[in-house]
């Protein structure tokens, strides 16, 4: 397996030290928190365990995936899915995030293509089909995913933009593993071809209103819902609101304030927009926040390069770090799942929803 690496940049070996910082903080039931005594999504704890899987940490990578597996509920309101925090004696916050929980099927499919391992996907997807079950029962009729259900089972009455962008990529994965085992799920692809027409077409009442975020900017790219030169002209529009020049993406466009995960988010969908230079120049400004122990500060605030959360070091930050180099140098048989969508289930064109029949 031929690491990742970007010469000039950054080089294998202190992206194996920055692993090595998410390995550090696994904990012995596999979870990964944030941080030392932090809290733990699946979201980002899958993003970490696909770092792991990229640099060659198989082990402490699917032990990432047994502890998912261990904690999908089985049964209630919450069948199929996972809190959005735990911490390592419980849980912190109990509702049910629906991109939380469909990112298990972008997960798996990455350790797939990793590995070849057709045990692991077996495995797992009676994990990714009860997930997967879960999240679409939150799709609206335009097309998006409702944020979240509360513990009891209530569901938020709004879609998020950046949450069902990050879904729509992770539906086409869901689908792929599907495919890949012989369970072909019409149903999902006609969801998917739903969720992506709501994500690339925005209609009004679609999305709650967060146009301050970065997220909510790049997401829809990052989504694949866009062809190339549409997913360039989007992310061109409003460059200049969330780009901080020479520092990287903006988390809010109000605040110059920094981090390093959502800078290599935004390097990707760059690439996959097909504009590989601004994608390499935003990795090197998130390769600041490396520290030479392999770490990975959360964020800046400009001026002063201050440190905020104060000197936070997170597994998410170091995870987005080894993915973004993994995806534009194309080392791993994985890097392309952000950046080149070839590889996935072709999205169903369609001009308005499509009603499912199952």
């Amino acid at each position: 397996m031929s690491l990742p690496e970007l010469p000039g940049l950054v080089s294998a070996d202190q992206l194996q030290l920055t692993a090595s910082t998410i390995a550090e903080w696994q904990l012995p039931n596999g979870m990964i928190p944030w941080f030392p005594g932090g809290h733990s999504d699946p979201w980002n704890h899958i993003e970490a365990a696909m770092a792991l899987a990229v640099t060659g940490n198989l082990d402490q990578a699917e032990a990432a995936y047994q502890w998912l597996i261990d904690t999908q509920h089985q049964e209630g309101p919450g069948k199929g899915g996972w809190h959005q925090y735990y911490l390592t004696d419980g849980i912190e916050d109990p509702k049910f995030d629906a991109n939380v929980i469909a990112y298990i099927a972008t997960g798996v499919w990455h350790h797939w293509l990793m590995t070849g391992d057709r045990g692991f996907l077996e495995t797992l997807w009676p994990t990714v089909e009860a997930a997967i079950t879960f999240v679409l029962q939150l799709q609206t009729p335009i097309g998006g995913i409702k944020w979240a259900r509360q513990a009891d089972g209530t569901a938020f009455d709004y879609a998020l933009l950046t949450g069902s962008s990050s879904i729509c990529h992770s539906l086409r994965c869901a689908v792929a593993v599907g495919e890949e085992l012989g369970h072909e799920r019409p149903g999902w692809e006609l969801s998917l071809a739903n969720l992506a027409h709501a994500v690339r077409t925005q209609p009004v009442g679609a999305f709650a209103p967060k146009e301050r975020w970065a997220m909510d900017w790049y997401y829809p790219v990052l989504s694949g819902a866009f062809d190339h030169a549409d997913g360039r002209a989007h992310l061109d529009r409003q460059a200049d609101k969330f780009i901080l020049a020479g520092h990287g993406v903006r988390c809010v466009s109000d605040q110059d304030w920094v981090t390093a995960a959502e800078t290599c988010e935004c390097a990707m969908a760059y690439q996959l927009a097909g504009d590989q230079s601004t994608a390499l120049k935003l990795f090197t400004e998130a390769l600041r926040l490396r520290q030479e122990s392999g770490h990975c500060l959360t964020g800046l605030v400009q001026p002063g390069n201050i440190s905020y959360p104060d000197q936070e070091c997170s597994t998410y930050t170091a995870a987005a770090i080894i993915l973004a180099a993994d995806a534009l140098s194309g080392s791993s048989p994985a890097s392309a799942l952000f950046v080149n969508h070839a590889g996935l289930p072709d999205i169903i064109e369609t001009q308005a929803p499509v009603p499912r029949s199952d």
